[in-house]
């Protein structure tokens, strides 16, 4: 057999036992699926607050969650041997740890003490037009006027779902919630542009990590004031919005953005209240208004229009 033939063998082997390679997808497909994984992670949040919230106080829960978030994120980073960021990256670390790992989930641990998962869901459906507000300011960017008006769309209609499930009155714990969406809008906002610099697995960790100490102390404190009463509810609650929430969530979630942008993968998040209205009649037991169908399907509509227009 001459070198030729041989060659002719070998390729025709090789085109045979592997076929045609399937095309991989696209950054922009995975970006994509990569936010909306994180959209699910974070619309189990509330009602694994909810259970979590039966064995332990709102401070403590959320002191104990961003600590042991902490410590995974820490064990990750050391077992990679990650260095330690630029010291330009750590101000906007700080801020991402403030809004995402302090801010919202305390502010939203608080209202679930008044507020059911449900009505706290779509308050909260808000936070893909406000950290869209917020990733226009800080990136200087202007998504297109299509893209504007299908996002304040789904807004509104959020908001009128909101209104009519609270009677047309916001309480105490509409304005933790509140306050959560715009904390919680720059810390997603500044994440977003820090996993453009460096792994969006790396952004939430050394932002959790940075926490770390003011947690332990938190946990500590928190733990001796306020009482605990461990079940099955309470311990699987603070274990997903721990690792799942706090850690995995965010990991997958600033991968995506990363990918496809704040403005577009801020939208996917329209569906995450109607996302968590499933999960609290299934898990929790809540029942829902007539509303919930036709808000999830004009929410759908705008999400549609949102990813189709040019950011």
């Amino acid at each position: 057999m001459t070198a030729q033939d041989s060659a002719t063998t070998t390729s025709t082997i090789a085109v045979g036992s592997t076929g045609t390679a399937p095309a991989a997808p696209s950054p922009r497909t995975r970006g994509t699926l990569l936010a909306g994984l994180g959209v699910v992670s974070f619309s189990l949040t509330f009602p694994s607050t909810a259970w979590g919230l039966e064995s332990f106080g709102p401070w403590s829960l959320v002191a104990v969650r961003s600590t042991l978030a902490a410590l995974i994120a820490g064990a990750f980073l050391l077992a990679m041997k990650v260095p330690l960021p630029e010291r330009r990256h750590w101000a906007g670390l700080a801020v991402v740890a403030g809004g995402v790992v302090v801010g919202f989930p305390l502010l939203t641990t608080l209202a679930l003490q008044t507020s059911t998962t449900s009505h706290a869901a779509v308050v909260v459906g808000l936070l893909p037009l406000t950290t869209a507000a917020f990733a226009a300011i800080r990136t200087g960017r202007r998504p297109s006027r299509r893209f504007w008006v299908a996002a304040v769309a789904g807004a509104v209609v959020i908001l009128a779902f909101t209104l009519q499930q609270s009677g047309g009155a916001l309480s105490t714990g509409d304005l933790y919630l509140f306050g959560a969406l715009l904390v919680c809008a720059a810390g997603y906002t500044e994440g977003g542009r820090l996993a453009g610099l460096m792994p969006g697995w790396q952004v939430v960790g050394w932002a959790l990590v940075l926490c770390l100490p003011f947690m332990v102390v938190g946990a500590a404190v928190a733990l001796s004031l306020e009482p605990v009463h461990l079940n099955t509810h309470g311990v699987v609650g603070l274990a997903w919005v721990a690792a799942g929430s706090t850690f995995f969530g965010l990991y997958v979630w600033y991968r995506g953005m990363a990918a496809i942008g704040i403005p577009r993968a801020s939208q996917l998040q329209l569906a995450q209240p109607l996302l968590t209205l499933v999960w609290s009649v299934t898990l929790l037991g809540e029942s829902l208004s007539p509303a919930a169908p036709l808000a999830a399907c004009a929410v759908l509509v705008c999400i549609a229009v949102t990813q189709r227009a040019k950011s």
